[in-house]
């Protein structure tokens, strides 16, 4: 799920440990630290760690942190090296709340994942994160000295879904909310991906997310998973089939790991961990906030922004993106990502233009010019205001697959059977990343992609060299016509920008790579072919049958400039970032090592049967 992502979060946002840092003696010197055991109206108490301003000459609002990764450090006198979501709300005063949210670290009670919204509470055992906000805001409000009232809640990621579920309490205080990169629906953030499994991202995360099972407050984390290896794409093809993690490894004993491996497809349990349905009737002014390259929240980010837009049209909602990774937009300068350069720090802009801005005004009462769009227009390197996303602007256009590899916003002409085909092993599969790693590497999200280009089992198109700029805003909708020898298959489609031949290194560039000729991926998605009729209701393919999948890929806003290529790359493996398809309608997750078939799949590129993309040109 979050891999090196989520420890680049754990630490540098102060999450696990004392970092040194130039605000530690800062919160030290002028906050004093508490520690409570908040009561829930079910009798259950969580944990929660309160700083408050020394000068208690005036009253302060609210900044809170519901968080399953842990408040640490522990103990009153022990401060974290940081407060806030960044030090320009450290130096300007609020009193700062820290909480293990339910069943997690220090607070009572059994942990759900992604714990399922009520619509109705009957009675005080009908609880969820919404009555936890509630009802932790309101034992603040009543106990906690020179406050002015307001309450502001933000989180990244896990904590980002958290903050989502702040709105649901409803409660009259909550005055702004931040959900940032937040979980919106597990099986498409991060457990799955249109069916197809996040292995990288999954495998090695769940053992130290399970620091316990029960009901009995612990401060020691779950421990790590230790593979033996850096080569990710030998260890998983070693470990062999899904069910081998249990095997070889975890002997069953990882219950969240286990809920993935029995539900790979859109049942209840994940249906209950859909937060989207429940964001209506919400007065709350919120901000969410993401990443272009956030290869774990993508969906959540957009989704969130869009539902709390459609459902609560009288209440201010602003949408932010720029050109990070999962938390990118944190800590750092946000300048560039693997071999690609953004032109300039982007980060400090939105940390001091957008959430500083949006928080000082609906919790101090300053004034606020933010628009209610702020993105960064990838490409072209710039910030772009929009009052509505995607633009009102963007006319939809389909962009064609045509024979000899090209792609053209012209129809194909008539002609029979006109396809392109490859052979597929499973046993054999396409790595997702030109080097030797463990993880799923955040820069995968704009690497290089000549390396599968070369590949027999890649299929690749491109349009001719474009006479003048060619802006994406918005969701890209794949519609493939495939066919295939087996019963089942994986799709990936991949959105690349190919730079010219004259195109220069930036001080970016690795030793080894030419920016001259790069395949700067902008945008990818996977696509597990037997829920191409619904993620609830998988259906075989019929060997030889020419079958529709259609599957959407993420917003993107991106200018393809004048002289460069628009490229896309079709695969049916991409590992180890998604699991293996065995290429036959079965369980994947209970497969055995003799299952994983290779077929023979075909793109269709004809009149009948024209696969394309649904683009938004700006």
């Amino acid at each position: 799920m979050k891999t090196l992502t989520l420890l680049f979060l754990f630490f540098s946002l102060g999450t696990f440990a004392q970092v040194a840092s130039p605000d530690g003696a800062y919160v030290k010197e002028n906050y004093q630290k508490y520690e409570y055991q908040v009561p829930m109206r079910d009798g259950k108490k969580l944990f929660t760690a309160v700083y408050v301003p020394k000068d208690q000459s005036k009253s302060y609002p609210f900044m809170m942190d519901r968080t399953c990764y842990s408040v640490a450090p522990y103990g009153a006198a022990n401060y974290r090296s940081s407060l806030g979501p960044s030090s320009l709300f450290l130096r300007d005063g609020y009193i700062f709340v820290y909480q293990d949210v339910r069943g997690r670290w220090m607070s009572e009670g059994i942990y759900e994942e992604m714990t399922p919204e009520l619509e109705e509470h009957k009675s005080n055992n009908d609880v969820d994160e919404g009555t936890d906000t509630y009802d932790t805001i309101d034992w603040l409000l009543k106990n906690i000295p020179n406050n002015n009232g307001k309450v502001g809640v933000w989180g990244i990621s896990y904590p980002g879904f958290y903050t989502t579920t702040a709105l649901l309490s409803r409660h009259p205080a909550l005055a702004a909310a931040s959900p940032q990169a937040p979980i919106a629906d597990l099986y498409r953030d991060d457990a799955f991906h249109n069916g197809a499994f996040m292995l990288t991202a999954n495998f090695g995360f769940y053992p130290s997310f399970t620091n316990r099972q029960d009901d009995k407050p612990t401060q020691r984390p779950g421990k790590r998973f230790e593979a033996g290896t850096n080569d990710g794409y030998d260890f998983f093809l070693k470990m062999g089939s899904l069910r081998n993690s249990n095997v070889k490894y975890y002997q069953d004993s990882i219950r969240l790991w286990n809920e993935m491996m029995n539900h790979p497809n859109y049942d209840q349990h994940w249906k209950d961990r859909n937060v989207l349905p429940h964001l209506h009737d919400i007065k709350t002014p919120t901000l969410v906030t993401g990443g272009w390259y956030d290869a774990e929240d993508l969906y959540g980010a957009i989704n969130t922004y869009k539902v709390l837009r459609a459902k609560n049209p009288s209440t201010p909602v602003y949408f932010a993106m720029g050109p990070w990774v999962h938390g990118g937009w944190a800590r750092g300068d946000g300048d560039h990502l693997g071999d690609v350069d953004f032109g300039g720090p982007t980060g400090p802009f939105y940390r001091e233009k957008i959430e500083f801005a949006f928080f000082s005004h609906y919790l101090k009462g300053t004034s606020l010019d933010l628009p209610a769009v702020s993105v960064f227009q990838t490409g072209l390197n710039a910030w772009k205001n929009y009052k509505t996303w995607p633009p009102a602007e963007v006319k939809e256009k389909r962009l064609y697959f045509q024979d000899g590899g090209k792609l053209s916003f012209n129809p194909p002409v008539p002609k029979k059977d006109s396809y392109s085909e490859f052979n597929s092993d499973p046993n054999k599969p396409v790595p997702f990343i030109n080097r030797v790693t463990m993880d799923m590497d955040r820069d995968y999200m704009t690497a290089d992609q000549r390396f599968a280009s070369a590949m027999p089992d890649v299929l690749t198109y491109q349009t001719e060299v474009l006479t003048e700029d060619l802006t994406l805003a918005g969701n890209i909708w794949a519609h493939l016509k495939v066919s295939t020898t087996g019963t089942d298959a994986d799709w990936v489609v991949k959105i690349i920008d190919v730079y010219p031949d004259t195109a220069q290194n930036n001080k970016w560039t690795a030793k080894q790579v030419q920016m001259a000729g790069y395949q700067q991926m902008v945008r990818s998605e996977a696509m597990r072919g037997k829920f191409r009729r619904g993620f609830d209701r998988p259906v075989a393919f019929v060997p030889g049958r020419v079958s529709p999948v259609n599957f959407e890929l993420q917003d993107v806003l991106h200018t393809f400039k004048k002289g460069h290529r628009l490229m896309v790359q079709l695969q049916s493996t991409w590992f180890p970032l998604i699991d293996r398809n065995t290429q036959q309608f079965q369980d994947i997750m209970k497969a055995q090592d003799t299952d994983f078939k290779a077929s023979v799949h075909r793109v269709y590129t004809s009149a009948q049967h024209p696969s394309h993309l649904m683009i938004k040109v700006l």
